[in-house]
């Protein structure tokens, strides 16, 4: 009888080695496919985005909404176009490098929480003719976001890479300008 416990004991460690070292195998495999390919680039960009909904010039109007948007908190349902300027530095005046076009809406009903569909289109430097396609979840109140960058055109052909946005200054309005620190493989 404690010899078939020994032996029961023993296959039950092979068992559970056999299947560790699987596993770790497998998840050695899913991280060797995460790191980038000899001739692909990893670009690190920093701009600004100024986001204006007001005033006689607004680089962002309201397209569409709901029927009960204005009575929502979050206004539930708004959908804006825009397009806004980035910069190099927070300041509205400093050198233009691109263009922010796209949408963005609101799509949280208990917080504001955007979804973004954005181009970035850069207009200077290096990168000039080339974009980045922004799409996801946006919510807007946290200090520091995270959004994928799913896509890109010109320098930016097949792109895949995260935009760090961190809200540099907001206005009751509406108004923002936020800092963007983008990684970008391609």
């Amino acid at each position: 009888m404690a010899n078939n416990t020994v032996a029961l004991l023993m296959m039950i460690v092979v068992i559970s080695l056999a299947m560790a070292f699987a596993e770790a195998k497998w998840t050695e495999s899913v991280e060797a496919k995460k790191e980038t390919k000899p001739s692909e680039t990893v670009t690190n960009l920093q701009f600004y985005f100024h986001d204006t909904v007001s005033g006689k010039n607004p680089s962002a109007i309201r397209v569409a909404q709901a029927p009960d948007t204005e009575k929502s908190p979050t206004l539930f349902g708004a959908l804006l176009m825009a397009d806004d300027p980035l910069t190099e530095t927070p300041d509205p005046e400093s050198k233009l490098v691109g263009r922010a076009q796209g949408l963005y809406g609101s799509s949280a009903k208990h917080e504001l929480g955007l979804i973004m569909a954005m181009s970035f289109a850069f207009t200077d430097g290096t990168y000039n003719g080339s974009s980045i396609s922004i799409f996801g979840k946006n919510p807007a109140l946290n200090p520091v976001r995270e959004l994928p960058v799913v896509g890109g055109t010109g320098m930016f052909r097949l792109a895949r890479g995260y935009a760090i946005a961190c809200t540099h200054w907001f206005d009751v309005s509406g108004d923002a300008i936020v800092g963007y620190n983008v990684t970008v493989i391609h």
